[in-house]
């Protein structure tokens, strides 16, 4: 099956919202709960569009945006940075490794979903 939406969230409750939401609004979502799990799913899944908290145990959301980007099959996933931590640093790091969007927690559900149907509809798929 084809999924959408891949999300790697480590906190149980954000994850479920997430979840949630991106589900509500009509995409399949798969989801991981580490760093290491997230670089293996979206290899194994191709999903659209990747949705990846920066703190993650066993690698962090940096950590495997870089080696996304650095990956050729891999280098054009759109993929939405998420943090709790609202600092400018993080989202220049973001930046730098190629982060398409970034969203601060604690966010708006609409201002997920928009970001998601952002990142769909310039990849050339349906939003």
């Amino acid at each position: 099956m084809a999924v959408d939406i891949l999300i790697a969230e480590d906190e149980p409750s954000i994850l479920e919202s997430l979840d949630f939401i991106l589900r509500r609004a009509g995409w399949t979502i798969s989801a991981v709960t580490d760093g290491e799990a997230a670089i293996e799913a979206v290899r194994r899944l191709k999903p659209r569009v990747l949705v990846l908290d920066v703190m993650l145990p066993k690698r962090s959301g940096f950590e495997v945006l870089k080696q996304i980007r650095a990956d050729a099959e891999t280098h054009a996933l759109p993929v939405l940075i998420l943090t709790a931590k609202g600092q400018q640093q993080d989202r220049r790091i973001a930046e730098e490794f190629g982060a398409d969007e970034f969203v601060t927690k604690p966010y708006a559900n609409a201002e997920v979903v928009g970001a998601v149907r952002q990142l769909l509809s310039k990849n050339g798929g349906t939003a």
